[in-house]
């Protein structure tokens, strides 16, 4: 018996909404550095990570604001409309699903950034300090 085949695929139909779900809440890191490249505006780039890792390196044009301290105060002065592009450390950290569910709650649109910080540097994208 076949692992792969013994539980049917998905009709073409259920894959492609199921795909496009799955893009409506992720983004991943070269993207994110074509757009910067681009001076692609109309989204934030957010790390939630803490305010030292972030000063000892970042992506380019970044906010920091760490999940634990995301709130309605701390996100008053950013724009609603715009998109917000979250990362952390990386695949093992769950930060950054902690600060999209957060700044979901608070009416923000998210997209979580997949590697995270660990593969902006993976892919030798530079770093603002």
């Amino acid at each position: 018996m076949s692992l792969v085949l013994q539980t049917p695929a998905a009709s073409s139909e259920v894959a492609r909404t199921h795909f496009l779900n799955k893009l409506s809440l992720e983004t991943d890191v070269a993207d994110v550095w074509n757009e910067i490249q681009n001076r692609v505006e109309g989204f934030y780039i957010l790390d939630a990570r803490s305010e030292k890792a972030y000063r000892d390196g970042h992506v380019p044009g970044a906010l920091n604001l760490p999940h634990s301290l995301i709130s309605a105060e701390t996100t008053a002065a950013l724009d609603p409309t715009k998109l917000m592009v979250v990362y952390c450390w990386g695949p093992n950290c769950n930060g950054a699903a902690k600060a999209c569910a957060k700044l979901a709650a608070l009416g923000f649109r998210v997209k979580e950034m997949l590697g995270g910080f660990e593969y902006w540097l993976k892919e030798g994208n530079p770093l603002e300090h």
